[in-house]
């Protein structure tokens, strides 16, 4: 097996007349289209996906520390908005939202997204709805054409009822394995603004406690914001690099590291990453990473549990910084996660540890999500080192 910790360079693939004619068809860097080719599963597929823009998936998660899901459901319902159950329970897609250029037929699909008179009946007969049938031919009869508010702009938004965050993002709280009863201290490493903050704190149910470190001081007022507007009670701000975390000698039960990143895996949402990312950017995302996994490892209790994940596509990112991390501590073990395609055991000229696979990537053309990679490590009872 090859030694990640000392690939220290980004791979680049040379370019061919397919790659050069996807670069100019998708106006793509060339670097980055002859890399997508080497291991991204159906790549035309994934960038013919992502050109178009009626592909992009909007995701909910009702917060339970200030509402039911459901009865958020109902809520959502009444001002015409459809929601479709994902499989995190509480993150729902919402299937048409608001705009100033349109308006939408109120409807009666909440779990299934499904609006016709003819689809009621499943619905109603579909116990995780818990949404009466009385309701629905309520809504259906009072039915008329309403402009939606935007997601962002409802009373239930402002109330923080719920948090727009994409499914991706949801699998990667659920996976830490917190529970209400549990009286975890958890380290988010790289919090603001605090989507995944507020997920542990609802899964915590406002208990244990969780340390939030953000080192940009420009983005801790959108952390701070959200936690209010959430209602987490259980959260301590850190202006603090969380490389650095170990100074303030906490240990935790479990460590979330969404790590900062080239953010490949957004490109729907944000075209300009087609052209604007660099190798040198890569190579400054993965160097950072390494770092800020080893201190997140080190701030781990005997028998925690750390989430390792980015917005990327890129190996170097992603498997590379979990083999150097395994590399270097012989009680990292990489465990099994429920969702996703499995990820990488080669790339180029790097055989991965034999679980790699194991990790998870999401892909937005196979998985209707942001492009996300997944791992969970488990610190086992042995020492620490090689």
């Amino acid at each position: 097996m090859s030694n990640s910790g000392s690939y220290n360079n980004p791979v680049l693939f040379p370019g061919n007349e397919y790659s050069r004619m996807l670069s100019e068809k998708y106006h793509y860097k060339e670097w980055m289209i002859s890399r997508f080719l080497n291991y991204i599963p159906d790549a035309e597929d994934l960038l013919k996906y992502v050109d178009t823009k009626s592909n992009l998936h909007t995701y909910i998660r009702a917060n339970t520390l200030k509402i039911d899901p459901n009865s958020l459901k109902v809520r959502l319902l009444e001002k015409g908005f459809k929601l479709k159950n994902t499989i995190v329970d509480e993150v729902f897609e919402v299937i048409n939202h608001g705009s100033d250029q349109f308006t939408k037929k109120v409807t009666s699909g909440v779990s299934t997204g499904v609006s016709s008179s003819s689809s009621m009946d499943s619905l109603i007969r579909n116990p995780s709805a818990r949404i009466s049938s009385n309701q629905i031919k309520e809504e259906q009869s009072n039915s008329k054409e309403r402009k939606l508010p935007s997601l962002g702009s409802t009373f239930e938004y402002l109330k923080g009822y719920y948090y727009i965050q994409d499914l991706s993002s949801g699998v990667a709280v659920s996976e830490m394995d917190i529970h209400p009863s549990d009286d975890f201290h958890v380290l988010d490493m790289a919090a603001a603004p605090g989507g995944k903050t507020t997920h542990i704190a609802q899964k915590l149910n406002n208990l244990g406690k969780i340390v939030a470190c953000e080192s940009n001081p420009n983005r801790l007022p959108s952390l701070v914001f959200n936690l209010s507007r959430m209602g987490v009670k259980n959260t301590l701000v850190l202006k603090i690099k969380s490389e650095d975390i170990m100074q303030l000698g906490f240990r935790f039960d479990r460590v979330l590291l969404d790590a900062p990143c080239t953010c490949e895996g957004i490109i729907l949402k944000d075209e300009s990453r087609k052209r604007s990312r660099t190798i040198r950017d890569l190579n400054i995302c993965s160097n950072r990473q390494k770092r800020m996994i080893l201190a997140g490892f080190e701030a781990l209790k005997p028998g925690g549990i750390m989430i390792y994940s980015t917005c990327s596509f890129a190996p170097e990112e992603n498997e590379m910084i979990i083999q150097f991390l395994i590399d270097k501590f012989k009680n990292a073990q990489i465990e099994p996660l429920n969702y996703g395609s499995s990820g990488l055991t080669t790339f180029n000229d790097i055989i991965f540890s034999s679980n790699m696979n194991q990790t998870r990537r999401f892909y937005p053309h196979l998985h209707d999500t942001n492009g996300f990679f997944i791992a969970k490590i488990r610190k086992s009872t042995e020492p620490d080192g090689v």
